[in-house]
């Protein structure tokens, strides 16, 4: 199969988990843990853990948590190519978990907002390998050129194209136009069912997609408890049904799972159902985990 090279933010993520209802201004108890994060490394993490062949283009701090968020990825068999940043420190996130599993996300980007043209290894780019771009990377203009060019390069090299919208907030904070306009010439587009409604309106995930092919060949919505659907211009659109989930422990990266679960069937060329079942298949594994990755 094809390699993966994803290219996108790596973070670490300190996950504080309620156990009871939040009391504002005070106290709530909660068990807190720190893991890798970042919504790229997370799909280049669960993509290596399932033995895809995988490259992750990123940046990160001169710092201890940036060294073992590097000899994580390592672990799952990633070729990790990180470039140092002697100035900025690894990107941090603290992800706020209820009691009742809704979860709220304060990021500080740090190096990932000065990933540059330059940073890419042209080594990586070439002709039959695909290329998956997390939205964050598109989404922040300072890390922006690199996504671009990272698009163009690898149209030009004859490398297939996904890419990811990354979360809601900042996709509405950009505007919709802006980002299709953007990453149009991607062959596949990622969405959930929010960020499905921001870049087109419709409350509906098959209209959702229906109008996004006009920009992409290929969509895919994410529709958490209710599964996927795939889009292509001309087909009908293919669903699949999110296996049964007996209790949700951490929902943090169950969309990149997703991704890495999609992704190879997508490649190999097996039917949208079989692609779609592979990516629920990894997104409810995610849901069993504390943290946004597999277990090492």
């Amino acid at each position: 199969m094809a390699r993966i090279v994803v290219i996108g933010d790596l973070m670490t993520d300190t996950l504080a988990q309620a156990t009871l209802p939040l009391s504002r201004g005070s106290d709530t108890p909660a068990k807190v843990t720190t893991h890798g994060g970042g919504s790229g490394a997370n799909v280049a993490a669960w993509l290596g853990a399932d033995g895809v062949d995988t490259a992750f283009i990123g940046r990160r701090g001169a710092d201890i948590t940036g060294r073992n968020r590097d000899m994580e990825l390592m672990g799952y068999g990633v070729d990790a190519r990180l470039v140092m940043d002697p100035e900025r420190h690894t990107g941090t996130c603290v992800v706020m978990v209820t009691h009742k599993g809704e979860r709220t996300m304060l990021s500080d980007p740090g190096a990932n907002s000065a990933l540059s043209p330059d940073d890419l290894p042209h080594d990586l780019f070439t002709p039959g390998a695909h290329l998956h771009l997390s939205g964050y990377t598109l989404l922040s203009e300072w890390s922006r050129a690199a996504a671009l060019a990272a698009l163009d390069f690898a149209g030009r090299t004859g490398m297939s194209t996904s890419v990811d919208a990354g979360s809601a907030a900042p996709l509405e904070r950009g505007g919709a136009e802006p980002f299709l306009e953007l990453s149009s010439n991607a062959v596949l587009l990622f969405v959930n069912t929010a960020q499905a409604k921001i870049l087109t309106g419709r409350d509906d995930p098959e209209a959702a997609a229906r109008v996004l092919t006009a920009w992409y060949p290929q969509v895919v919505v994410k529709m958490g408890a209710d599964g996927a659907l795939f889009y292509a211009n001309g087909r009908p659109a293919v669903r699949a049904q999110a296996p049964a989930v007996e209790r949700i422990v951490d929902g943090t990266g169950a969309g990149d799972a997703f991704v890495a679960g999609f992704l190879p069937a997508w490649l190999d060329k097996k039917p949208p159902a079989e692609a779609l079942s592979s990516g629920c298949r990894l997104a409810v594994h995610a849901l069993g985990l504390v943290g946004a990755r597999p277990i090492l």
